[in-house]
């Protein structure tokens, strides 16, 4: 359970049943991740310890490092067009640092639909065990009076380059977002252990897109064989690195 989903869940009309009529567009939001201030410049210098430090949430290291190269939110795009049957040209990303708004339903009548709470994923595991009904999750309601002002900001393709390599991926063939999940997982580790750069992730995935061909996939075995190849070009890419 993504508290992303879960909120465009909450934000549907007409529910599971007839979820895509009427909308504009689906906006998840991002905290931007810890490096959202970080110059351009001191990212190649960035340590694992400090990509990890999540501004709002305590996670994995793993999925705490795709928050700050924001291929979390490019994973939750391709997510998001499969489970909301929407093309990804209509999922927009925006950057939200409070994580107050955890995302939003544009539909076409000019109504915009949010699911608010405090970042705290009790609300959606809560909401996902109970639904239709709703359960006491142990989290506090918004003291609305008090919570301050709500920001949002466009997120800077130079410094979240992931999110375009996702969102081609999203937009091509089944296998685009298989190697581009698999490649991620193998740039991601090697980083955490200090053998790229932070800013090396994004071009060990592009390096194996580049070698994928779009194609569609109708097997489980076709799958695996891709994730298996990307994996493989991935961790080539980085030797090549290395070597370089």
């Amino acid at each position: 359970i993504d508290s992303e989903h879960n909120a465009i869940f909450q934000c549907l009309a007409n529910g599971a049943e007839g979820h895509a009529k009427g909308i504009r567009k689906l906006i998840l939001t991002s905290s931007g991740g810890p490096l959202r201030k970080t110059p351009l410049s001191e990212l190649a210098g960035i340590k694992p310890d400090q990509a990890c430090a999540h501004p709002n949430f305590k996670m994995g290291r793993k999925i705490s490092v795709d928050s700050a190269t924001m291929m979390n939110k490019g994973l939750e795009l391709i997510e998001a067009s499969w489970l909301f049957d929407t093309e990804p040209s209509q999922i927009e990303i925006i950057i939200h640092p409070q994580q107050i708004i955890h995302s939003m339903v544009d539909y076409r009548d000019g109504s915009m639909i949010a699911q608010l709470g405090y970042p705290d994923m009790r609300t959606p595991i809560a909401h996902g065990l109970a639904w239709p009904d709703r359960i006491d999750s142990g989290v506090s309601s918004l003291d609305l009076l008090n919570m301050g002002p709500l920001d949002f900001e466009a997120p800077d393709m130079a410094r979240y380059p992931a999110i375009v390599l996702a969102r081609n991926a999203a937009e091509g063939a089944d296998s685009l977002p298989i190697a581009l999940n698999a490649a991620n997982e193998i740039a991601v580790e090697s980083f955490l252990h200090e053998l790229i750069s932070f800013i090396d992730i994004p071009l060990i995935v592009e390096s194996v897109l580049e070698r994928t061909s779009s194609t569609d996939v109708a097997t489980i075995d076709e799958i695996i064989d891709i994730d298996l190849e990307s994996r493989i070009r991935a961790n080539e890419a980085i030797w090549d690195l290395d070597r370089s």
